[in-house]
Parts: structure tokens; C-alpha cells; sequence
């Protein structure tokens, strides 16, 4: 199983080495819905889904398992979770818990507290609520997420927000 990279931030460490999502980003909510709907085109629908939509730029597949969800989430080049979903959950940072498995692309996840998380797929990953993201490079990432609704904390044993042991 291949490990996720964490890193601790040192508080002198310049804004010119930290990791930025390219400068692909769009600017207006028809040109983000547009770009989605591009991305998708090119990947075949969900078999089992019962659900499908768009989401400040991300696409979900949401299919029933037993208690569990199964999702489904493509995201394209140039999505940050601060500039394309805080202003619809309207939260400083992404406050759901992800488990699941990185199939496609590369992640950067930056904590609170200043700790860094690089993601690479093929890769399994546990991300905690409290977190920034975005997509690293030109490549669309394609996550496939597990999670109980409101219980997925409970469920899967994860701490409430980030912390270091």
C-alpha cells in the first residue's frame, strides 16, 4: 500500500516553494459547469448510480452500498476547494471527512494547521474534515469515496478534525 506524504510546514517557510494549483481555474459558473461537463464527455457514467450531479465544478456519482454511500468525484484541472466550493457550502474549509481510493490524478490537501498532504494515484486515502484542496497539474482527479452521510466520522473511526499523535 503505498503511504501518503504529510509535511509539516515550517513557519518560515516562503509562499514560493508551497505547492499552487495551476492557473487553470475558470471564472464564472457557466464557464466552471461547461469545463465539467467537458471533462465528463470523455468518461463513461457510473453503472449503478443513482444519483448525478454537479457540484461547485465537481462532478458526483453516488450509488447505494449496504448503509454506505459510493461516490464517485471528478474534479477538474484547475479546482480548489476555496475558490470553487466554499462560496456554495460557505465554510472556510472543506469540513467532510474523504475515504476512498485515488484513481486518476494528483491532490495537494493542506490542513489548518499549516500540515501538507500530497496525494498521487494510484492511492488509498483518508483525508479529515478541516482541509483545503486542490487539483495539482492538467490531469482531471478521479476519486471514488465511501461514506455513511452525517455517520461517516462514527462509522469509519475518524478523529473530528486533523491532529497530529
Amino acid at each position: 500500500m503505498a503511504k501518503q506524504s504529510v509535511r509539516k510546514k515550517a513557519p518560515t517557510q516562503s509562499a514560493k516553494k508551497k505547492t499552487q494549483p495551476q492557473k487553470l481555474r475558470p471564472t464564472t459558473k457557466a464557464q466552471t459547469r461547461r469545463k465539467a461537463t467537458t471533462v465528463v464527455a470523455s468518461i463513461p457514467p457510473l453503472r449503478g448510480a443513482t444519483e448525478s450531479r454537479v457540484l461547485g465544478g465537481v462532478c458526483l456519482d453516488i450509488g447505494k452500498a449496504g448503509s454506505a454511500r459510493v461516490k464517485r468525484m471528478i474534479y477538474p484541472p484547475g479546482f480548489r476547494w476555496s475558490t470553487n466550493m466554499k462560496p456554495v457550502v460557505g465554510t472556510d474549509l472543506c469540513m467532510h471527512a474523504h475515504v476512498g481510493y485515488l484513481a486518476q490524478g494528483e491532490i495537494h490537501i493542506e490542513y489548518w494547521d499549516g500540515c501538507v498532504v500530497e496525494l498521487k494515484a494510484p492511492q488509498i486515502l483518508s483525508i479529515e474534515p478541516g482541509h483545503d484542496g486542490w487539483v495539482v497539474g492538467r490531469t482531471p482527479v478521479i476519486m471514488i469515496e465511501f461514506d455513511f452521510e452525517r455517520d461517516t466520522l462514527g462509522k469509519l473511526g475518524m478523529p473530528n478534525s486533523h491532529s497530529h499523535p
